[in-house]
């Protein structure tokens, strides 16, 4: 009795181990692949394109980031939205308005909401949901994008995350840990965005995409492409400089 008791436990553990180890792998390849793209800290100057059918303009930004919970936004173009600083501390989200010169808390309602007419949200800006703890995640099977091996994993986000989609597909490429693509459900399970990362290139000392594309999938002919034009890791910024009385200051 005593053997067959410990047989049975031995082929439980069997046929967990699998389901274990991947849910242990995504978690790691997650965090590995967010760890290179932020560095310990960065600096960067990106130019933003938004397309719609009949029109299309121009912006461009700086940002800087110290971590998973500072990070900073200054629009430097065009002249009429210069100026316009976006801060998030934590789960905190300001936005310094120059024209009236005011800060502004940006509730958790807002995420979701377009960054700037862009087809980015707030969160993707400035990933208020922090992606290696606010999620589960799981290996689906492995693709192919853009001629590199993939992972594909699926992220579902904890209930008390504060999450505006109901899982996020990624993949993931086995040699850079890059984040190649990246599609966004909604509550009902259907296709909201997706976002393909492209020109990979060493900036800064490492291997990234430099191009960030985000497309909605039920309004055609709408994009907005993100490109890095300069890109520094672990630069150093002290935490006083992610303040909100800095953004008023910071150029």
């Amino acid at each position: 009795m005593h053997s067959f008791h410990l047989a049975g436990l031995l082929l439980l553990r069997s046929l967990l181990a699998p389901a274990f180890v991947s849910a242990q792998d995504a978690a790691e390849i997650v965090t590995k692949s967010e760890d290179h793209l932020r560095g310990k800290t960065s600096r960067a100057d990106m130019t933003i394109s938004i397309v719609r059918p009949k029109w299309s303009r121009e912006m461009a930004m700086k940002t800087w980031s110290k971590g998973d919970d500072l990070f900073m936004i200054l629009v430097t173009s065009p002249a009429k939205d210069a100026g316009t600083a976006f801060l998030k501390r934590g789960k905190d989200l300001w936005n310094w308005v120059p024209a009236v010169e005011r800060n502004v808390k940006l509730p958790p309602s807002m995420m979701s909401q377009n960054w700037m007419g862009t087809d980015f949200t707030n969160d993707d800006l400035v990933r208020e949901a922090n992606v290696k703890n606010d999620y589960d995640h799981r290996i689906e099977g492995e693709e192919d994008q853009q001629g590199r091996k993939c992972w594909k994993i699926r992220m579902t986000p904890h209930e008390d995350a504060g999450v505006v989609w109901d899982h996020v597909l990624v993949w993931i490429d086995q040699q850079d840990y890059l984040q190649l693509r990246s599609e966004f459900y909604d509550e009902d399970g259907a296709l909201v965005n997706t976002m393909v990362n492209s020109d990979i290139r060493t900036m800064g000392g490492r291997t990234i995409p430099a191009k960030m594309e985000m497309t909605p999938a039920d309004k055609p002919g709408h994009k907005t492409v993100i490109t890095y034009t300069d890109l520094e890791y672990d630069v150093p910024i002290t935490d006083d400089f992610f303040t909100v009385q800095q953004m008023r200051n910071v150029k």
